[in-house]
């Protein structure tokens, strides 16, 4: 009953898809809808496979950083598929939210804030457990690192110096050191400083009667007063006390100098009434994220104001209305939903009931494999060949499998549980495959996201491309040179998956050979055999001709010849025969235009 519960803060497993693995949320709210159905207001967290490559590598490298800065467990001590299986625990924050259906939640898992003290190892031995450290932007495509880190860590811890001896020289630079600003060992008592102070609130609140834009923003005398004794008024009165070595009439000169009384504001004076309902606004939408309410609200304001404003804003009345109004939403809206286990089959399982076909990936329209044909087919995760259950994994042309626990590994992580022979190669780089082509046929299928084919040995397995002959006959040929207007050949090469109307050739081939049939074409020049070549040669050897070599000008007629372009139409670019010329095809043309 606990387990089927979900309230706001939980993070839940969403499915959006029978094939593609789960989305990862985290209930924000619980609404109900007009027509009785729960809405679940969530946030968005991203795996690795839903970012782009180069933020992959962008992650990678910030990865690499905290791990040479971290004193854990180094990524170098795990196994191959130690790391194949921490990238799937990975997950990315985003500020994203959306609406889904509560009875899309298949169950509860675990999103922690990735702690720089402990090692990487305690999150694959917990079930249902991811970490994050970088927030996602899905509509600026970027990777920060997220700003709610816990400063945690040997990179955090203060240096404290050895104390100095008695009479030894301090050599720090003390520009960077701290200022004192009071003494607590000061000549005054506790009731003179309080009686200063009394009267540095009575300054103020005269300095704001004299000011109009303070009698406009506290009409009333307690709202002055309220306002001169704001700790920016009492900060200031002992600074002065301090800076004028605790006299007390030259520190209550200060105070009214010749010019009129000192006016010192806060941040809550300082902002008019649309800044502050600007930061309202911001607030309910960005909470405590001060970077994006100054970046999207109020760029003229700076960091530290508007971080002053928010503390001095929570003692306001305003703030405690707020709370209140929330608190009552709060009350009126869902705080737990109960949502029953889900046991509907799965389109992608394959069925084995009386061997009657499974559809594959749940594609009605795809092609049927029936389960004698999956006999001896492993799992492309495990390579295991038993199974109480087996699901259809990839596309449909791939025919591949996985076993009921790898299954539910895909679902919930977003991958496959063991390393495939690519990513192998990926993490040790000083293996090398002994082939080229399925080394590239293997960096092609990891680009593309597609499976490996496996065909049951506990080694990985490639579908590489198959090596075959075409063998063309004299009356293809023939076709291609008589029907070229119904063949169309650089159409058909750019289209090479869309058939070719064969029954239109073989009529206007028919129609075209009964017009030539009177003179016969002929179909290939016999060539002689090489001892007859020879034999000519040595009777009718060649004779060089005998040239005159000159340093032509560019202007002569000479030259003009020699920089003509020769023509190539009968020769390939090589000086080597074209494919007609060679297949003896002009002169076929030739008779038939005649």
């Amino acid at each position: 009953m606990a387990a089927n519960m979900y309230r706001v803060g939980d993070y839940v497993y969403f499915e959006n898809s029978s094939s593609n693995p789960y989305l990862i949320r985290r209930i924000e709210e619980l609404n109900k809808t007009a027509n009785g159905n729960v809405e679940a207001k969530v946030v968005c967290f991203y795996r690795r496979r839903d970012i782009s490559n180069s933020l992959i590598m962008l992650a990678d490298k910030h990865a690499k950083e905290v791990e040479e800065e971290s004193e854990t467990t180094n990524e170098a001590d795990l196994t191959d598929k130690q790391k194949h299986q921490l990238k799937h625990r990975e997950l990315f924050l985003s500020r994203q939210y959306e609406s889904l259906p509560a009875t899309h939640i298949r169950g509860k898992c675990s999103v922690a804030l990735l702690n720089e003290t402990e090692s990487v190892l305690s999150y694959l031995d917990k079930e249902d457990t991811f970490f994050y450290s970088l927030v996602y932007d899905p509509s600026l495509k970027t990777l920060l690192a997220d700003k709610g880190e816990i400063r945690v860590g040997p990179r955090y811890q203060a240096d404290v110096p050895d104390m100095l001896a008695e009479g030894e020289l301090d050599d720090r630079e003390q520009a960077k050191l701290e200022v004192k600003v009071w003494d607590p060992d000061s000549p005054l008592t506790d009731r003179q400083i309080d009686q200063f102070l009394v009267v540095a609130r009575a300054v103020g609140t005269f300095a704001r009667a004299l000011d109009c834009s303070s009698s406009v923003r506290q009409p009333s005398l307690h709202m002055s007063a309220a306002a001169a004794s704001r700790d920016i008024t009492l900060f200031h009165a002992m600074d002065t006390l301090h800076k004028h070595n605790y006299d007390l009439s030259s520190a209550i000169s200060v105070l009214v100098p010749l010019g009129g009384p000192v006016l010192c504001r806060d941040e809550m004076e300082e902002w008019s009434a649309s800044e502050a309902s600007l930061f309202e606004e911001a607030l309910e939408k960005y909470g405590k994220d001060f970077n994006d309410i100054r970046q999207d609200f109020l760029p003229w304001k700076s960091l530290t104001s508007i971080i002053e404003y928010y503390y001095m804003w929570k003692t306001t009345d305003r703030y405690v209305q707020q709370k209140r109004l929330k608190a009552a939403e709060a009350e009126s809206k869902l705080k737990q939903v109960y949502i029953p286990t889900y046991n509907k089959p799965n389109p992608n399982q394959l069925s084995s009931n009386n061997g009657k076909p499974g559809a594959v990936n749940g594609a009605m329209g795809a092609s049927y494999q029936t389960q004698t044909s999956l006999i001896g087919r492993a799992c492309e995760s495990c390579y295991a060949t038993q199974s109480h259950q087996w699901y259809s994994w990839g596309p449909p042309n791939m025919q591949c499998r996985l076993c009921a626990s790898c299954w539910i590994y895909w679902k919930k992580y977003g991958g496959l549980k063991m390393p495939t022979q690519t990513e192998e190669e990926k993490l040790s780089p000083c293996q090398t495959t002994e082939d080229p082509r399925i080394r590239t046929h293997m960096s092609r299928q990891a680009t593309q996201g597609t499976p490996v084919r496996n065909t049951g040995s506990p080694k990985s397995a490639v579908k590489t491309r198959q090596a075959f002959f075409l063998h063309t006959t004299c009356l293809t040929k023939l076709a291609r040179q008589v029907c070229k207007n119904t063949l169309r050949l650089r159409q058909a090469a750019r289209r090479p998956f869309v058939p070719i109307n064969c029954a239109a050739i073989r009529a206007e081939y028919a129609d075209r050979h009964c017009e030539i049939v009177g003179s016969p074409l002929k179909i290939k020049s016999t060539r002689k055999p090489l001892s007859c070549i020879i034999g000519y040669l040595e009777i009718h050897p060649a004779m060089k001709p005998n040239v005159v070599r000159s340093m032509p000008s560019l202007q002569t007629p000479a030259a003009k010849r020699m920089l003509a372009t020769p023509n190539h139409s009968s020769r390939s670019i090589l000086g080597k025969r074209n494919y007609s010329h060679h297949n003896g095809l002009e002169e076929r043309s030739c008779c038939i235009s005649d």
